[in-house]
């Protein structure tokens, strides 16, 4: 999701930002308890002080944080390859902005910990943990963009031991834990060499569910063991309204502690930037066409026997909606 000047979505927020992501986002979002998306922009104050090497250089004004809250959504991630397109000075500008509207935006910081550092929030009693990183950052700026101890960044999947040690430390205080990655092949509908070694790895450290985005296609979903990950969501609001990159929907995953109670796929398709929710035949067919793409990857169907070899979560109680939305 993302706000690029000249297209349909950045007109609408230099129109009225409350509004810019129009009725049908929250109607895609309806009735979950916590909504996510992937921000694929630098967050300025809407100009680029340091525009990057690269073919695509997105940002948009702190007014996109208003577009989100009109639109419901309850957080965002800005480990991407494009959350640092501005440079330096447009991270801090980011930095300036979360601080100032105290909205939460995952996977950027001051350092290493800060970037890795989750969302928290408890939800029915359940205590939910999201952390946000990426597993795709431009070689050439990867150094310059990727968050240590003594250097500002993104928080990159690409160091997985950082990204583990956030998993086992949120397990240990969290009932429900959600990794939220940028991950994947542009345009490739099916998985990586690199996602599913670290899909395991994440369920093995203790993850209940992963859910992606980058590949502006539909990956298949599914089980991990009694996990549920989905590599790829696709475009939500964005302005490719071309086939396959105009497939889209919400994922709406209810969870209770570890278990996952229930899956389903809210298909849309995207007409002017805007995901247009579909109805009748139309979906059916779209619900059916996302799970048969579950046929390339490591995920099955329903549940199997557990992967994790962290047992330090509580008891679940109540049920607790946790939302993960498609973004590119």
């Amino acid at each position: 999701m993302h706000f690029p000047a000249g297209t349909n979505l950045g007109d609408r927020l230099a129109s009225d930002a409350a509004s810019a992501l129009g009725p049908t986002v929250p109607q895609l979002l309806g009735g979950a308890n916590l909504n996510m998306v992937n921000f694929e922009s630098a967050l300025t104050d809407g100009t680029c002080p340091q525009a990057q090497p690269k073919q695509y250089v997105f940002y948009a004004p702190p007014a996109a944080v208003s577009a989100f809250q009109g639109a419901g959504v309850t957080l965002i991630s800005e480990a991407n390859n494009h959350g640092e397109d501005c440079g330096m000075p447009g991270l801090q500008m980011a930095l300036a902005t979360k601080q100032r509207t105290a909205y939460p935006i995952l996977g950027i910081g001051q350092n290493a910990a800060e970037a890795f550092a989750p969302y928290t929030t408890t939800i029915n009693g359940q205590r939910i943990a999201i952390i946000a990183a990426t597993q795709v950052i431009d070689s050439d700026l990867q150094t310059a963009w990727t968050a240590t101890a003594a250097q500002p960044g993104l928080a990159s999947a690409y160091d997985v031991s950082d990204l583990i040690a956030a998993v086992e430390a949120a397990r240990k205080v969290s009932d429900t834990v959600i990794v939220y990655l940028h991950w994947g092949t542009e345009l490739d509908a099916c998985p990586n060499s690199l996602q599913e070694p670290l899909a395991n790895a994440l369920v093995q450290a203790g993850a209940d569910i992963i859910v992606g985005t980058h590949a502006h296609v539909l990956l298949g979903a599914g089980y991990l063991g009694t996990a549920f990950v989905d590599y790829g969501l696709g475009n939500f609001a964005f302005y490719d309204n071309t086939p396959p990159e105009d497939h889209s929907g919400s994922l709406v995953i209810t969870a209770t502690g570890r278990r996952i109670d229930q899956v389903t796929w809210r298909p849309a398709v995207i007409v002017n930037d805007l995901p247009q929710p579909l109805s009748g035949n139309a979906a059916a067919e779209a619900v059916a066409s996302w799970q048969q793409a579950r046929a390339c990857t490591d995920a099955t169907a329903t549940p199997t026997a557990s992967l994790a070899n962290v047992t330090t979560e509580t008891s679940p109680g109540s049920p607790a909606v946790v939302q993960q939305l498609s973004t590119g």
